[in-house]
């Protein structure tokens, strides 16, 4: 594990996430993000974003998120900059809602 850091919802009472999102290097030196002990609240059309804040105007979006309970895992592309985009994001790119987040250091 590289860093690592604990969701938190996003304080509407309404949207949630909880857990830990960790940054993890392979043995081959590919990086993924991994959720553990992770639940969100169930919504539509939800992306993993790795972002420079909780705004989601600056990310790279690692897909869909694969279920709102559970361990899960998301390739981090190559030459993606880690200092930057260092807050995973569970976010509704329909609605452009925040779901939750985890500032990783």
């Amino acid at each position: 594990m590289v860093a690592s850091g604990q969701f938190t919802g996003a304080n509407d009472g309404i949207h949630n996430a909880q857990g830990w999102a960790k940054l993890v290097k392979l043995a081959d030196g590919n990086q993924l993000l991994r959720f553990e002990d992770f639940q969100a609240t169930n919504g539509p059309d939800l992306h993993v974003y790795l972002a420079t804040d909780t705004s989601a105007k600056d990310y790279v979006d690692l897909g869909k998120l694969k279920a709102n309970i559970g361990n899960q895992n998301y390739d981090v592309p190559e030459g993606t900059d880690l200092a930057k985009y260092n807050t995973a994001l569970v976010w509704c790119k329909q609605f452009s809602v925040l779901f939750g987040s985890a500032e990783i250091k």
